[in-house]
């Protein structure tokens, strides 16, 4: 059974008559009647009966009918669907963000992917970066909003944001009250620093800068989850990091600029080299935030 003997079936019932119908479908009567009888002998019984005076649908064809219909409507949106997909209007983009992407990225991307692609479905996962990027790997994600540029060459990348980052004391540490800290003076300071398989632009951003202040760092501890870190920050003498955007004065810690070099990260977007038009109308609606 082909869609064409269908679409040829929909023209004659709805004409009940082969000379009008053939001319509605640009072919000959006889050509008309040879795509009745394939499709009727396809399915297995009459569906038109015709005269010499009349063409009528038999209860068969009219039962046939509805059914049709259903089947060419739902090839009809079919193609639809997959010429919107390959103009990168209709279809699923999957996006990995950490916070400071949902932060200063995510929502004006989404508001501007609704306005320009509004038949564009965006899944948001948030995970921290090393997780996006062995997602965005094995196909689960199609872009990553995180931070740092991967090196593979398999990725596509593109700077968003760029963050300053800040050491982040409990609220009885000597630097509590300080303005700003040398990275200089981190020598000797116990710390705790970021998981480099989670997180490693950031665990990146402060080992470079340490080299670059020539000092080896006293890392205590390595854990990547932010109120873990609060925790061990309000009840031992430590220095744990975080970007500028992540923390803010609380009750148990205390954001304190450094200096001479400040680390910073930034938030970019990466994606899979090979092409997809859906994951680029997203790519379209980033902006690079100042």
């Amino acid at each position: 059974m082909e869609l064409r003997h269908l679409v040829s079936f929909l023209a004659l019932a709805e004409e009940l008559h082969f000379g009008r119908a053939a001319a509605r479908l640009h072919v000959t009567q006889p050509s008309l009647s040879q795509q009745l009888q394939r499709l009727e002998r396809s399915v297995g019984v009459e569906l038109v009966s015709r005269t010499s005076h009349a063409v009528r649908l038999t209860p068969a064809g009219r039962a046939f009918e509805t059914e049709a219909r259903v089947v060419v409507a739902g090839a009809g949106k079919a193609v639809r669907a997959a010429r919107a997909a390959a103009d990168g209007r209709a279809g699923t983009v999957r996006v990995g963000y950490n916070f400071p992407a949902a932060r200063h990225v995510l929502s004006p991307t989404l508001a501007r992917m609704h306005a320009e692609f509004p038949e564009v479905v965006v899944e948001p996962r948030e995970r921290r970066t090393g997780p996006q990027l062995a997602a965005l790997a094995a196909g689960d994600l199609d872009v990553v909003l995180g931070y740092g540029r991967p090196v593979t060459g398999n990725f596509r990348s593109r700077a968003l944001v760029r963050l300053p980052m800040v050491a982040v004391v409990g609220r009885e540490h000597p630097w509590a009250g300080r303005e700003r800290v040398p990275f200089a003076e981190l020598a000797g300071q116990p710390c705790v620093l970021f998981d480099r398989a989670r997180s490693p632009a950031m665990h990146d951003a402060i080992t470079s800068a340490a080299r670059r202040a020539g000092i080896r760092l006293d890392v205590a501890q390595l854990t990547d989850d932010p109120v873990a870190t609060a925790i061990l920050l309000s009840v031992r003498p430590l220095v744990g990091f975080a970007s500028a955007t992540r923390v803010a004065a609380g009750q148990d810690v205390v954001p304190v600029p450094l200096s001479d070099p400040s680390p910073a990260v930034e938030v970019c977007a990466v994606w899979r080299a090979e092409e997809d038009p859906v994951r680029d109308a997203f790519l379209s609606c980033l902006e690079v935030v100042s």
